[in-house]
This record gives structure tokens, C-alpha cells and sequence, in this order.
């Protein structure tokens, strides 16, 4: 997610003055594969297998998802109405449940559910506190197929943080009849049934039916459209905050990025005109951010524009507000915003975080990138990158507390992007150039499409640094107080 325009707003001047595995393809939506025995019309899983994980339950916000069931594909069919405002979709997901239960539970908005069946048979599922619970028992795993159809209007969901940016999560519906969606850390379960945590991530078929004139944006890669039914796959698992949808009057623009990656820009003519440089930058971000973290992790990438004033980094297919001040200097800011939610890529979408007390490695990571990005472009000075992280760590503290353990009422505020980031900076210095960038690569090309945690991120650091980092890292993430540096 973007830094918090608050923050950047008032942090970033003084640096200036001073200085989300396997890649096979699932069967398409809706068209599961049969086992050789026609007698036996069992569906094979083993092409949804690079959709495994191992579910954990979240103790930042413990009411979304369940490590109960690893959902392994989502196939989602909508279709938006602007002119009722209504979305129906058929959602197909296939399950396999972590333990043996008399039911299956999804996060899912309360929309009209108009019918459910579990591996071909009619079950009943209600929803009820924003979760469908389908009243048939499941065994440990044994994959099942679930197919829900229903239809509504979209609500959203609250944003649990104090933001300047603070918006609800979740599909949003425009003045226009348009949709758009950020959903971090929850939200997904707006649109269609989810079980919506980080550590569950899935693969994804994703098609849209719209009227005509209208295009339809989802993360994921792009096939050609079929009338006006787009249609977005993910072959890399994604975690379900992850994934983005928008319906609009759009125009698109394509380019290619390093090593002839794919890049599909998608803006409103003369509204967002003033953006389109920076989305037109995209091939030169990623460059920068493939020398010093290894080649982009995903087939193809992209950027949506929506009426937001946040950010965030949905994989495949980044989603960036286009609500900022009309300023030059705040569309630069932007700019590098865009880069950082690209560095997302690698650190947070192919590295996900097992649970949101690691929030911190994503923003950590991404924020020091942005920043090493500004300091590289307006030639700052090393003195000046180590003072203003120190002196906004210290503010950071005192304000919200250490990045390691998160308030869940303080979802994705200041602490968890630059104190974390701090703390890499030290690292850095520590280790020098080539080993950092060596130990930066070798975490997200070495675990890609894993989910990660601090215990995990330590163990790797010493290992790689051939050095005991324990104390330092645990540390930086729970002191209360800025830590003293070990750099001579």
C-alpha cells in the first residue's frame, strides 16, 4: 500500500531539503478436468496444486478468514449492471479443508445467495455477519468443488486505521456506475466469497461481463476479450487482498517493460492526462528495481486508475488513486508512489506475509526501495537518507508504537514503513552494497510465491550475512524507542 500521504507530506521535505512455484496453467472457469474414468467424474486437483498453502490464522484481525480450508482456485463469472447497480457472479471455488468439519465458512458479503452446491450437490448456505457458512460437512484433505451464484449491490466494509487517506474497503461503486476496489487488509469478500487472510493465496480465473463502451480491469494477466466479457488469469498464487477489480469508461494503453514484459496502463482520456508520464515510466521502474532485486516475479503487469487517494500493489495489475493535489511536486511524489507499489511486486506479492503482524516486510522493503529511488534521482546524500529515517523513526515510535506488533486499530500507518525501513537501512550499512542487494534478490527470488514470517526473515539474514542479526532485527521491531546504530 502507498505510504500514507500524511506522512509523506510531511516527512519526505526535510530528506529533500536535507540531502505478492509452479506456473501451470489451471483448466479455464467453470471447465473442471476429469479424471480418465468416465465412470468416475471425480474432478482432478493436481491443476490447482501451485494454489496450495498453509493457512494460518490471522491475530491481527482474527473475525476475517480461517485456517480451516485452503481455497486453491477461484473462478470467478460477473457481470456488473451500472444502470441498477447490481453485480451477479457465480463463484467457483475449489477447497481443500485442513481439517475434518460439519461445515465450510467463507467471508462474504451479505448479497442475495441464489443457489449453492458442493461437488454437483444443492446445499443450503446462508449468510449471516459477513460469512456464508454452507451447512455440509468437509474432510481433511479431501478437495472439494463449491459453486455459489448470487446478486446484489456492493457495500463496503470500514478501513480499521487513522490515515489521511483512510477510505472504505472494498468494491466501491462510482458517481458513473463504475466499480472500483482496495481491500488491505480485508475486503475481498465484498465481491465474491473468500477466505480472506494473507497466508490463504490461490490461483485465479477472473471474467466480466459489462455493457458496451465499458471495460473491465482485474489483476492477473489479460487474454482477449470475448465481446465485452474480460477475462484476467493468475497462475501465481495471490492472497485474496491482492486482487483488484474495476469497471469504467476506460481507455488503454500498452507497452513493453524489461525483457518484453507485458504492460497494460488503463485511464479516463483528459481526466488522468496529467498522470500518463509517470504511468508511461513504468518500463524505467522496473528496470531500476530488477538491478537490485532480480528479474519482475509476474507474466505480465499494469496499472488501473481509480477515484482513491490511496494506493495499493494488486498483483499483476497495480491500482493507483487518481485523487491528489494538482501540483507538480505531489505528482512527483506520486510517481514514486507508483514505483513503490511496483517494488510490491516483489516484496509482498510474490513474498506475501503469513500473517498482518508482519506487515512490516512488505512496507519495509518497498518504502526503503522508494526512497533509495529519490535519493539515487535528486542525488541525496548519504547523511542526509540516515538522518531523516532516524529522526522520523523516533516520531514514529513515540506516536504508534514499534512496527513488529501492530495496533489493529492503526492499520498501515507510519510506523510500519519507516521504521522498518530504518531498520534496513542500518542492515545496509552494515553489510554494505553488494551483500544488502545479494541478501534483497536472494529473499524474493528464492521464495517466491511463499508466504513468509519475522522468525523466517531472521533465520534468512543470518544466514546470509553469515553474521547473528537477531538482536539487531527483534530490536528495531519491538523497541519502543529508536535503537542505538551498530555502524562504526
Amino acid at each position: 500500500m502507498r505510504r500514507p500521504v500524511l506522512l509523506t507530506l510531511l516527512l519526505l521535505p526535510p530528506l529533500l531539503v536535507a540531502g505478492c512455484t509452479s506456473t501451470a496453467k489451471a483448466p479455464a472457469t467453470g471447465t473442471p478436468a476429469a479424471s480418465a474414468s468416465p465412470s468416475t467424474p471425480a474432478v482432478d486437483y493436481t491443476a490447482w496444486q501451485a494454489g496450495k498453502s498453509t493457512p494460518v490464522a490471522d491475530p491481527v484481525y482474527p473475525a476475517r478468514g480461517t485456517a480451516a480450508l485452503d481455497v486453491l482456485h477461484y473462478g470467478l463469472a460477473l457481470d456488473w449492471a451500472p444502470p441498477t447497480k447490481t453485480l451477479t457472479g457465480t463463484a467457483t471455488l475449489r477447497i481443500r479443508p485442513t481439517k475434518d468439519a460439519p461445515n465450510l465458512v467463507l467471508d462474504f458479503m451479505p448479497y442475495q445467495v441464489d443457489a449453492v452446491t458442493l461437488d454437483g450437490t444443492t446445499v443450503t448456505g446462508a449468510v449471516a455477519k459477513e460469512k456464508l457458512t454452507v451447512a455440509a460437512p468437509v474432510t481433511a484433505d479431501k478437495p472439494v468443488t463449491l459453486v455459489v451464484k448470487y446478486h446484489g449491490s456492493p457495500r463496503t466494509t470500514p478501513m480499521p486505521s487513522h490515515r489521511s487517506d483512510v477510505e472504505p474497503l472494498g468494491l466501491t461503486v462510482t458517481k458513473e456506475g463504475g466499480l472500483w476496489t482496495m481491500q488491505e487488509p480485508f475486503g475481498a469478500f465484498t465481491w465474491y466469497p473468500a477466505n480472506d487472510m494473507p497466508s490463504d493465496e490461490a490461483l485465479y480465473d477472473i471474467e466480466v461481463t459489462v455493457p458496451t463502451g465499458w471495460s473491465a480491469i482485474a489483476s492477473g494477466t489479460p487474454e482477449p476479450p470475448s465481446g465485452t466479457t474480460f477475462t484476467y488469469r493468475s497462475t501465481d498464487p495471490v492472497a485474496t487482498y491482492l486482487t483488484t477489480l474495476a469497471v469504467g469508461k476506460y481507455q488503454k494503453l500498452t507497452a513493453t517493460g524489461p525483457h518484453g514484459i507485458p504492460l497494460t496502463y488503463w485511464y479516463r482520456k483528459g481526466a488522468d492526462d496529467k498522470l500518463l508520464p509517470y504511468l508511461k515510466k513504468s518500463p524505467q521502474y522496473l528496470a531500476w528495481l530488477e538491478k537490485r532485486f532480480g528479474p519482475y516475479p509476474f507474466p505480465s503487469g499494469g496499472i488501473v486508475l481509480v477515484d482513491s487517494e490511496s494506493g495499493m500493489e494488486t498483483q499483476q495489475m497495480i491500482t493507483m488513486g487518481r485523487k491528489i493535489e494538482d501540483s507538480k511536486a505531489r505528482r512527483d511524489r506520486w510517481g514514486t508512489d507508483l514505483l513503490h507499489e511496483y517494488a510490491h511486486q516483489w516484496f509482498g506479492d510474490s513474498v506475501t506475509p503469513t500473517t498482518w503482524n508482519d506487515l512490516w516486510l512488505n512496507e519495509g522493503f518497498a518504502t526503503y526501495a522508494q526512497d533509495l529511488y529519490t535519493q539515487e534521482t535528486l542525488k541525496l546524500s548519504d547523511a542526509s537518507l540516515d538522518r531523516y529515517l532516524r529522526q522520523a523513526d523516533a516520531k514514529l515510535r513515540a506516536k504508534l508504537g514499534p512496527p513488529g506488533r501492530p495496533n489493529p486499530k492503526n492499520f498501515a500507518e507510519g510506523n510500519v514503513y519507516l521504521c522498518p525501513e530504518a531498520m534496513l537501512r542500518e542492515i545496509h550499512n552494515l553489510i554494505g552494497d553488494k551483500k544488502f542487494f545479494a541478501l534483497a534478490t536472494a529473499w524474493v527470488q528464492e521464495r517466491k510465491n511463499t508466504q513468509q514470517d519475522r522468525a523466517a526473515f531472521i533465520a534468512f539474514v543470518n544466514e546470509q550475512t553469515g553474521r547473528d542479526l537477531t538482536k539487531l532485527i527483534n530490536t528495531w521491531l519491538d523497541s519502543k524507542t529508536t535503537p542505538k546504530s551498530v555502524v562504526k
